[in-house]
């Protein structure tokens, strides 16, 4: 395998890993402190909980907005100035004295989060030759899985150990280290604007406009099934596979791990065959899925079934960001967009339909429910072909 040329740009995309690794960190943290965090402000479990849905709502609806509005500015003083946003953010969660400012500062957050996850890929993949696109992508995906694996833990860790400010100022401490790698490492050749005349970092290789919308829709449809599981794994481990309380910790580092080994295996795929990158992780999410409703009740089938799943969403995650690069119709930052909020979507819809199994059907249901939509998806994108407008060059690719 080629290596990955340039010293610099190496270490550029380790810093927008990094990155990746803190935004994803910053985001979930707070239901790792969900419990800490209510009793000290002694505001209720769901109001607390807004900390994080509203984060989210944010992220969706301001990602196309903002990133049209600053698709003419140069990447690399754009993400500074996210990462800079973010620091500040966090330091105003840490030092809030009530939960309206914390509120305020984590949407504020959620405002930069919204503009770098759709201008992070394109800058990264800018940086390296066209041929090694799929790894670069799968590259700065390792710091989105290993944010569960790590970042998440030790930050409740510490919150629960010295108390969650703490935790929230120490990602103002990553986040300024970040900052200042980013701007100091990142080249002028990835540093340009990023809108329909910004060169390598605003086009797409084989635009498509038929494509990208199947894509945007499976992506909604996907990560809408996985999440009606996951989202409520816990209960699901514990009443279905009555799997001991002592034992979901270890279950979840599990299921972490194989997201992180994920990742690193689809970056040999990502570039030789990106249909087949995205195909594959939505195949097996769909069996998995249905493993868990199945073999639920035997512990060894489901430990299986779990790190499959964990695997195989990781490797879609960064299978879609790296299909978005290739059919984006207009501008790869816009279109990255599109398929961020799509992404965001689908968590804040299977969190809501699996709750709502949860009250109906049982908790047994949800695995079912995922399963479904995720073969929903795989079905869509099975028929991406067909639904192809743009250039024949992306036929059957």
């Amino acid at each position: 395998m080629t290596p990955l040329p340039g010293r610099r740009e190496k270490w550029a995309l380790a810093a927008l890993s990094v990155a990746c690794f803190a935004y994803v960190t910053t985001e979930v943290l707070p239901i790792g402190l969900l419990t800490v965090i209510a009793h000290d402000l002694r505001r209720s479990p769901s109001e607390t909980g807004f900390l994080v849905t509203g984060y989210a709502a944010v992220v969706v609806l301001a990602s196309l907005p903002l990133t049209r509005l600053t698709r003419r500015v140069p990447r690399r003083a754009l993400l500074t100035a996210t990462l800079g946003v973010l620091v500040l953010g966090s330091l105003l969660t840490a030092v809030a004295p009530g939960y309206p400012v914390l509120l305020g500062g984590r949407l504020l957050i959620a405002l930069t989060q919204a503009l770098f996850w759709s201008v992070v890929a394109p800058t990264a993949t800018a940086m390296f030759p066209p041929a090694v696109r799929g790894r670069v992508v799968a590259r700065m995906a390792i710091g989105n899985a290993l944010a569960p694996v790590l970042g998440v833990p030790a930050g409740t860790w510490l919150g629960q150990q010295a108390g969650w400010r703490v935790a929230l100022a120490a990602l103002a401490v990553l986040g300024l280290v970040t900052c200042v790698a980013v701007a100091t490492l990142l080249p002028p050749a990835a540093a340009g604007p990023g809108g329909e005349d910004g060169g390598q970092v605003g086009r797409a290789p084989a635009p498509d406009l038929g494509r990208y919308v199947t894509l945007v829709v499976a992506t909604v449809v996907g990560v809408t099934g996985f999440f009606t599981a996951y989202t409520y794994i816990t209960p699901y481990l514990l009443e279905v596979g009555d799997f001991a309380p002592g034992s979901l910790s270890p279950l979840l580092l599990a299921g972490g791990v194989a997201g992180v080994t994920g990742t690193v295996l689809v970056g040999r795929a990502l570039d030789r065959a990106p249909r087949g990158a995205l195909l594959t992780p939505l195949a097996v999410i769909t069996c998995a899925l249905l493993g868990l409703h199945a073999f639920g009740a035997v512990k060894a089938a489901t430990v299986v079934c779990l790190c499959l799943a964990g695997m195989a969403f990781s490797a879609l995650a960064a299978a879609i960001q790296n299909r978005t690069l290739q059919i984006a119709p207009g501008g790869t930052d816009l279109a990255s967009a599109g398929t961020s909020s799509a992404f965001n979507v689908g968590i804040a819809a299977g969190s809501m339909l699996g709750g709502a199994l949860i009250e109906g059907p049982g908790v047994h249901s949800v695995t079912l429910a995922g399963a479904v939509l995720a073969a929903v998806a795989l079905a869509a994108l099975l028929g991406e072909p067909w639904a192809a407008t743009g250039a024949r060059s992306a036929r059957g690719r």
